[in-house]
């Protein structure tokens, strides 16, 4: 039976109070009109899928730095913003400078990110930005827009809120993510990158590592990509430019380097990887 424009109204009231959520670090507040716990059954099935089709990286000395790294970052993770996790950490066979996480804690990294990563410090800023993404819920967001349009708007889409309707697939998960038949794709807007800096800085930071490096990586991605950047204004492109993105780094540098000396952790022993 369909329900009257004021009962939907009414329903769409309390659905968007419920779907709201703050931001880990910036606070900012955001509206999530997908189940959690579907996210995260999703983001697994679809990291599966990954490891079952995507060559995994025999380097040994690289998959322990990966899991040295993503250990120390995993507990400087607070459980409450990601309460769902069970850790893994991967290193896929891909010449892609990149890498992923995913709800329940599944981080990706590929090989070709090691042409810019020399340190320890400087992988757990990459780590540390791709985990931001997850504990924003950013593919929260990316999937309620898209099932918004898939129900007829907001109303339509907060009044699934909840409802089991099952609407997540592993490809709308793949589609949210960046990740899909044609590789890496960008999955977030300008503003998400940034936030993503923001809470991977501070990750970074309370796990001991110094964020100075954070910037150092930045630096060395817009040399790998400097002719591809220098085309493209930050205004137009989806994502922030480097320059601007070592900006806010540098803004946020005090911030983080205070919060490295609270955090009461000796620094990870140096390790330069070649």
């Amino acid at each position: 039976m369909m329900k009257s424009l004021p009962a939907l109204t009414a329903l769409a009231a309390v659905s968007l109070f419920a779907g709201c959520y703050q931001v880990p670090v910036t606070g900012r507040h955001a509206l999530s009109l997908v189940d959690d716990r579907e996210v995260t059954k999703m983001s697994i099935a679809t990291f599966d899928e990954m490891k079952a089709h995507t060559k995994i990286s025999n380097d040994k000395a690289r998959n322990e730095q990966l899991q040295r790294v993503g250990e120390r970052i995993q507990h400087a993770v607070p459980i409450w913003d990601m309460p769902d996790a069970d850790w893994e950490f991967v290193v896929f066979d891909s010449p892609d400078i990149n890498a992923f996480a995913m709800a329940g804690g599944k981080v990706g990294v590929f090989m070709g990110l090691f042409k810019i990563v020399e340190n320890d410090d400087q992988l757990a800023s990459v780590i540390g930005h791709e985990i931001g993404h997850v504990t924003a819920k950013h593919v929260h967001e990316n999937l309620s827009q898209q099932l918004a349009m898939q129900t007829g708007g907001m109303i339509g889409g907060i009044a699934m809120l909840g409802t089991g309707a099952g609407l997540l697939g592993t490809e709308a998960v793949m589609s949210a993510y960046g990740l899909g038949a044609q590789g890496m794709g960008a999955a977030f807007d300008r503003k998400k990158e940034k936030e993503a800096d923001h809470i991977g800085l501070m990750y970074m930071a309370h796990a001991g590592y110094d964020p100075e490096e954070a910037i150092k990586v930045l630096e060395k991605l817009e040399e790998e990509t400097g002719q591809q950047a220098a085309s493209q204004s930050s205004f137009t492109s989806t994502h922030p430019s480097n320059p601007e993105r070592i900006q806010q780094l540098r803004d946020l540098m005090p911030q983080a380097i205070k919060a490295r000396e609270q955090s009461g952790l000796a620094p990870p022993p140096p390790v330069i990887m070649k």
